[in-house]
């Protein structure tokens, strides 16, 4: 008992190292998972029992991609375990889903799984960073997830752009696609329209002309380029970008070197200075540093 209690213990700072460190790599944590547990541990599975991740961001699977995983699974069975959580009415998938897909259409009615208990803000951010580590969200899907990042781990669009090993220009660009009407984002969900066509759409501000484009994009195939003159016309509202203060600009050196020491996002204006903190843990962890002692 005090083994498996320490084990899980192990396993869950493999998670927290995973959150805070400076290169956010699931794959690194899952094989650490697989590897740490027992042979006994890993249990075989009703493929019906299993659930999808309620925060899976993925909505669309690549049919071809799971046609070939499938003939692989059933010449040489499922590679690597799947990782779930119990919950009331059969397991949910914490990483694998691709996995579980292809296994159904290799017709196994059973699968390799490890069984953990993982909170419900770790479940999305596993489910967040397996799916972009893999690369084929689409758009929306990926800027959806970078959004949901940003807001869990209560990181600056620089930060993630670091610890995903992507430009900042990149982060800013797919969380501005999140800014287009619904209806041209399934446009984009659905490769209606390409991601160039998306990113010129996201800096006009009028939903009406940005619809009305969307459709013109479709039904007369226009290049980005042809879309880039037309947006460039007067009748069309751009979006104001955000001017930063001169005194952020002033503090920006001060901000840097408090956020250097504190490990987390800092920001100075009108004589104040904010410290932002994601739990009481990362609160406690930012006193010690300042070296606050409170009762």
């Amino acid at each position: 008992m005090k083994e498996e209690t320490g084990k899980r213990r192990a396993l869950g700072m493999g998670l927290e190292q995973l959150f805070n460190s400076e290169m956010l790599d699931f794959d690194q944590v899952e094989k650490e998972i697989v590897k740490e547990t027992p042979k006994d541990e890993i249990v075989e599975i009703n493929i019906e029992e299993l659930m999808s991740n309620p925060y899976q961001p993925r909505k669309i699977f690549d049919d071809e991609s799971l046609r070939e995983l499938s003939l692989s699974i059933k010449e040489h069975g499922v590679f690597q375990p799947i990782i779930v959580k119990k919950s009331v009415k059969g397991y949910n998938i914490i990483a694998g889903e691709r996995r579980v897909k292809a296994s159904k259409l290799a017709g196994l009615t059973k699968i390799p799984a490890i069984i953990r208990d993982f909170t419900d803000e770790e479940m999305m951010q596993v489910a967040l960073l397996e799916n972009l580590q893999r690369e084929d969200l689409t758009a929306i899907e990926e800027a959806k997830a970078y959004k949901s990042i940003i807001e869990s781990l209560r990181l600056t669009q620089d930060e993630l752009a670091k610890r995903l090993g992507k430009s900042r220009s990149h982060i800013t660009n797919m969380l501005g696609l999140l800014r287009l009407p619904l209806s041209v984002q399934d446009m984009v969900l659905y490769n209606k329209i390409s991601m160039g066509h998306a990113r010129v759409l996201s800096k006009l501000e009028n939903h009406e002309q940005i619809e009305e484009l969307a459709n013109k994009i479709i039904n007369e195939s226009l290049s980005v380029r042809e879309l880039e003159k037309i947006a460039e016309a007067s009748l069309f509202t751009r979006m104001t970008p955000v001017k930063k203060s001169a005194r952020n600009k002033e503090y920006k050196y001060v901000e840097d070197a408090i956020k250097e020491k504190l490990g987390t996002k800092v920001s100075i204006s009108e004589n104040k200075i904010k410290i932002s903190f994601a739990t009481k843990e990362d609160l406690n962890r930012i006193l010690e540093i300042l070296n606050i002692d409170v009762e």
